[in-house]
């Protein structure tokens, strides 16, 4: 685990401030070998000679393996390809084989699993923030002099802030020189100062000011946490590695308001903010000194400086290196901002499941609003007894993982192992079948929660409805990195983060008067069910029509593969 400790930003840090004393790397040891390639003509060249003399030729060169899609027919079983670059320009650092200890797809099982959990646990600890304190509602109410709708302007101003971040976050974390540890770990730190604040504020301008701060500088783990994931995981594992980490980040904004319940009986509403000070700050103590850089063109570009360094050699850089001396600040601002509006307003299938994901995921955060309807208002459940309500989602969640986990590995990670064509839609009859739970999950919440039966019908509805979320989360995102060429991936997933988050944000603004508006004396939140029951029947019809038509949009999409 020295080497997490070493590339991780604490470890870092020591680095330079101990000129290179400490967690130095192999190519600063003295008896280092440098690989001929990367000596300059003449200075090394005897001693070259010399040091590769007991080596075999097949050392004298390094290699990189990049695992590639057969883009001809859109399948995703991979070939390696040893690619050797070397012009008279440039020297290009890249990983020295398929099995290259610095790569961080050849970790340990062990080591994967501390990263996929290190970045869960990150994801998990932010996500709680987004609705901690609406246990405490009406606490904040009085304290902050504002209605109810108002005082759920705080959960607005964070998912719309977790939404907007990505677009600084993102193209920032792919920089070379940049990486994606230290934007974690410095942003994480901004998020732990600024809950000092938002505990102590005493009005509700500063109070929403501080929380879509909160949520900007809380968005680079939920935008890139699934990239980081896909960087320690072989491609045909990388399914089931993006579901474990997703439990997380789906469980996340559920156990906010479990926690919240209790700490706002315990010691009122402004204690679930130190309540997310104190775990988010054990998360940046851990992600600090034990966190370690993933991102290929980061590492990459990190080696060659050290290489650099050893043998004088200035024609040594990378390909990352390259690309970053090429873009200009208008190639980058189209990169982030425009193309991201281009592919959503060009392509049809992102349009389609932005818009899909984006209900999706503001009915999950419409329970916020509706469980205190009905469970609070309707059934007196305490204050505590509601914040146990929410574990029935997580419930969902878990049982969904546990199907859809053997599911996905029978139906892509075997076929892809034993070298068959594996096609984007393998992923789209589980997506079906979340639709179709969700939907009915919707409509079992809204009418078995009456004034006179059991108060757990309604529960098997919100748990149901969870499941199908969670089922159409992990296809439809694996459907969309399977179908679109590497270049346009990040500006998709940009899009689908904005796009939900800027809906979900609105939600639980009127989320309230939706319910309210519609309640009969017998169901009190049927007919508001019912009606984003429909809306979600109908958004089946998306799915069905990829899993139809998938390979006829891809052909006349110039941004699919």
């Amino acid at each position: 685990m020295l080497d997490f400790v070493r590339d991780s930003f604490g470890g870092r840090i020591v680095y330079h401030l101990s000129n290179h004393k400490y967690f130095s790397y192999p190519e600063e040891d003295a008896d280092y070998v440098i690989p001929e390639k990367y000596l300059l003509d003449g200075k090394y060249r005897s001693d070259a000679q010399s040091l590769h003399r007991q080596l075999e030729d097949d050392n004298e060169a390094t290699a990189s393996t990049t695992s590639t899609s057969t883009s001809t027919n859109s399948s995703l079983s991979g070939n390696t390809i040893i690619d050797n670059k070397s012009t008279d320009d440039h020297v290009f650092v890249e990983w020295d084989g398929d099995d290259d200890p610095e790569d961080p797809r050849n970790w340990s099982l062990f080591k994967k699993g501390f990263f996929i959990f290190e970045v869960a646990f990150l994801t998990t600890s932010v996500y709680m923030a987004s609705a901690v304190y609406t246990p405490g509602l009406d606490q904040l109410q009085r304290d902050l002099s504002v209605g109810r709708v108002v005082g759920t302007l705080g959960v607005f101003t964070f998912v719309l802030g977790y939404g907007i971040g990505p677009i600084l976050w993102s193209p920032l974390s792919e920089n070379a020189a940049v990486g994606r540890s230290s934007i974690y770990a410095l942003t994480l730190l901004v998020f732990v100062i600024l809950q000092i604040p938002t505990a102590l504020v005493d009005n509700i301008a500063g109070f929403c000011i501080l929380r879509f701060l909160g949520g900007f500088f809380a968005s680079p783990c939920l935008a890139t946490g699934g990239a980081s994931v896909g960087e320690v995981t072989k491609y045909w594992n990388f399914p089931l590695s993006l579901a474990i980490w997703s439990i997380g980040a789906v469980c996340g904004p559920s156990l906010g308001p479990f926690f919240g319940s209790i700490l706002t009986v315990k010691a009122g509403w402004r204690w679930t903010f130190w309540f997310i000070m104190i775990v988010s700050g054990f998360s940046l103590a851990m992600l600090t000194f034990l966190l370690p850089e993933t991102y290929a063109p980061t590492l990459l570009a990190r080696k060659a400086k050290r290489l650099r360094a050893k043998t004088g050699n200035d024609r040594i850089t990378t390909v990352g290196l390259l690309e970053n001396e090429s873009r200009t600040m208008n190639q980058i601002l189209v990169e982030a901002v425009w193309r991201p509006i281009e592919v959503t307003v060009l392509e049809p299938v992102v349009l389609l499941i932005d818009v899909y994901i984006a209900m999706v995921y503001s009915v999950l955060y419409l329970f916020f609003e509706v469980l205190p309807i009905y469970f609070v208002e309707v059934r007196g459940f305490t204050t505590v007894e509601l914040g146990l309500t929410y574990l029935a989602l997580i419930i969902g969640v878990l049982i969904a993982a546990s199907i859809y986990l053997p599911v996905i590995h029978h139906q892509f990670t075997k076929p892809i192992l034993k070298n068959e064509a594996v096609y984007p839609e393998v992923f789209i009859p589980i997506a079906i079948v979340g639709g179709c739970l969700f939907a009915s999950g919707l409509f079992i919440f809204g009418w078995s929660a009456t004034t006179y039966t059991h108060w757990i019908g309604p529960l098997f509805g919100v748990a149901a409805t969870t499941a199908g979320a969670f089922l159409m989360f992990q296809t439809l995102f694996n459907y969309m990195g399977a179908s679109f060429k590497p270049e346009y991936l990040a500006s998709v997933f940009a899009s689908n983060d904005l796009v939900r988050s800027t809906t979900a944000s609105v939600f639980p603004l009127f989320g309230a008067a939706l319910f309210n508006n519609l309640k009969i004396d017998k169901f009190p939140v049927a007919w508001g069910s019912s009606v984003l029951g429909f809306i979600a029947t109908a958004m089946i019809a998306i799915p069905i029509l990829f899993y139809l038509n998938g390979p006829k949009l891809r052909a006349r999409s110039k941004y699919a593969k």
